[in-house]
């Protein structure tokens, strides 16, 4: 009961600080359970890391997840796990059932607006980012270009699950990189989990004709299980599973509120699902959250023994690659479809998102500090 207790109040701090994306998550676990506390070394937290690479899912909550596994079993796991998600579940959740999206307010309405220009900026650094780690060869950009433009006038789920087969099948097949350390003993793949997550992925949608609810939970299921890197790759993957159920303008206020909260991207799902169950927005925020976060979990417990001899062959390297470089794809799509229509709307919001890209980059300022002064810019023109 100690350790569950010492689990939840290290996590719950850091969820009410942890600022920055998943990049920046990892470097608070690490500074905290490594570093600080010694719950585990240097070489099991980097194991810890791969896993969470290779997998689907929210990459940084998936690592906590595992420390929290690691620290106190599935119970561990489980807590830690709720006590980093909440604050940003709750914060979301309550600006949901605020309905600032309608509201007349001249400030409120500069604030959604400077968050709006900022998306634009985020998620145009993290094409970029992305790019520059994921398509370093003549394969991979071949990939990331085919993607992009395939998903620029052909986008649906259907599409994007088959750019992303077919980026794995390429990947594995023409991508040359080679494991720098020996083949493992493979270990089984757990099966009880693994079972579960396929059979929600593909009863799911077929059951979701017959509830609203279930229909809901298929869609933020969906979108948590064919991700990979987790934060800003899901906004594709969500905006399609969603359809009409939610408007661009309220999905773009729930993504640039998700850059604005601490904690993990994924809590996004919080936002959507209070915003499009109105009837009990409660259940709908905690319903999307389960949901999306689901699949990410099972696959961790999946994979928790076997992940490492896998992921030295080199066919799984390399059709991970393909993949990789596709999701750049995904995000360089719905930033030119959905997130620059949606924020900029001037040769003024061009020069500032393209100011404010500049300058995080260059410059590596907290995202706190930026988002700040993007919603004081949306507040001063919006009077």
């Amino acid at each position: 009961m100690t350790n569950l207790f010492e689990i939840f109040y290290k996590f719950l701090l850091l969820g009410f600080i942890s600022f920055g994306g998943p990049m920046a998550h990892l470097g608070y676990f690490r500074k905290t359970f490594v570093e600080k506390l010694r719950w585990l070394d240097e070489a099991t937290y980097a194991k810890l890391v791969a896993l969470s690479q290779f997998l689907p899912g929210p990459s940084s909550s998936q690592v906590g997840f595992s420390i929290g596994l690691k620290r106190g079993g599935l119970i561990g796991g489980i807590v830690a796990f709720v006590a980093f998600t909440f604050p940003s579940f709750f914060i979301l959740y309550l600006l949901a059932t605020f309905n600032i999206s309608q509201s007349d307010n001249s400030i409120i309405n500069g604030i959604i607006a400077g968050l709006k220009l900022f998306a634009a900026v985020i998620v145009a650094d993290a094409a970029l980012g992305m790019f520059k780690s994921f398509c370093k060869d003549k394969v991979s950009i071949v990939i990331f270009i085919s993607a992009t433009f395939i998903l620029l006038f052909f986008n649906s789920v259907f599409i994007q699950t088959f750019v992303l087969i077919g980026a794995a099948l390429l990947g594995g097949i023409l991508i040359k990189n080679k494991p720098d350390t020996e083949l493992l003993e493979p270990k089984k793949i757990k099966l009880f989990p693994f079972i579960l997550f396929l059979i929600l992925l593909f009863t799911l949608p077929f059951l979701s004709f017959y509830s609203d609810i279930i229909k809901i939970f298929s869609a933020f299921y969906e979108a948590g299980s064919l991700v990979f890197g987790g934060g800003h790759v899901v906004l594709p993957l969500l905006e399609q599973s969603l359809g009409n159920m939610i408007t661009d303008e309220n999905f773009l206020l729930g993504y640039s509120l998700a850059q604005a909260v601490p904690g993990p991207m994924f809590t996004i799902a919080s936002f959507l699902g209070a915003d499009i169950l109105h009837s009990s927005p409660f259940f709908g925020a905690l319903l999307s959250t389960i949901a999306i976060f689901l699949p990410g979990f099972l696959l961790i417990l999946s994979f928790w023994d076997s992940f490492e001899s896998y992921t030295k062959k080199d066919k799984v390297l390399n059709a991970i690659a393909g993949v990789n470089a596709a999701v750049v794809g995904l995000l360089t799509a719905v930033l030119i479809n959905t997130v620059i229509p949606s924020g900029i709307h001037s040769y003024l919001d061009f020069a500032l998102a393209a100011f404010g890209l500049y300058v995080l980059r260059k410059f590596k300022i907290p995202v706190l500090y930026m988002i700040t002064v993007f919603i004081l810019i949306g507040i001063a023109f919006n009077f």
